[in-house]
C-alpha cells in the first residue's frame, strides 16, 4: 500500500517555520491546541519537531519568563527534546506504522527532503478499523 494515501498535505498542516520566534509559536499553538508541530525552512524543509514542553523550557531557560525577549529568539535558537524522524514519501508501509508507534505523527518528506505533509497515527488507525484489521 502507498504511504501517500494516508497523508495530510502541507497545506492543511499547521506548522512553524524555523526562523519563527518563540512568541509566533506560541501563539500559533494556542490557537490550534495541538501539542507539537512540525518545524519547517523557508525553503520548504523539514527542520524538526517542535513541542509545547520545548516552549516551555526554552520560555524559562532562555527568556527568564520574560515575554519581550521571547519575541527574539528564534524556534531554531531553542533545544528541542527530540525531534520526530521524517520518512520519505516512498517508503513502505511498515516503517511508517513502526514511527506512528511512537509519535502522534510522522512528516512525510519527497526526494528532496522538502517537506510534503504529515501522516497522523489517528488516520492509520481509523484506516484499520475501517477496512475491518481491527476487531474489538
Amino acid at each position: 500500500m502507498n504511504i501517500l494515501a494516508f497523508i495530510k498535505p502541507k497545506s492543511e498542516v499547521v506548522f512553524v517555520y524555523d526562523d519563527d520566534t518563540i512568541q509566533e509559536a506560541l501563539n500559533k499553538l494556542e490557537q490550534c491546541r495541538f501539542s507539537s508541530i512540525p518545524i519547517l525552512t523557508r525553503d520548504g524543509n523539514y527542520f524538526g519537531t517542535l513541542t509545547e514542553g520545548d516552549l516551555l523550557w526554552a520560555i524559562k531557560n532562555q527568556t527568564n519568563f520574560d515575554f519581550k525577549k521571547a519575541e527574539t529568539i528564534l524556534i531554531s535558537q531553542i533545544r528541542r527534546f527530540r525531534d520526530y524522524v521524517s520518512i520519505n514519501m516512498n517508503s513502505k508501509m511498515d516503517e511508517l506504522i513502526m514511527k506512528s508507534t511512537t509519535e502522534n505523527f510522522v512528516p512525510v518528506v519527497d526526494d528532496h527532503n522538502l517537506f510534503i505533509g504529515i501522516i497522523t497515527r489517528k488516520n492509520i488507525i481509523n484506516y484499520f478499523f475501517e477496512h475491518n484489521f481491527i476487531v474489538l
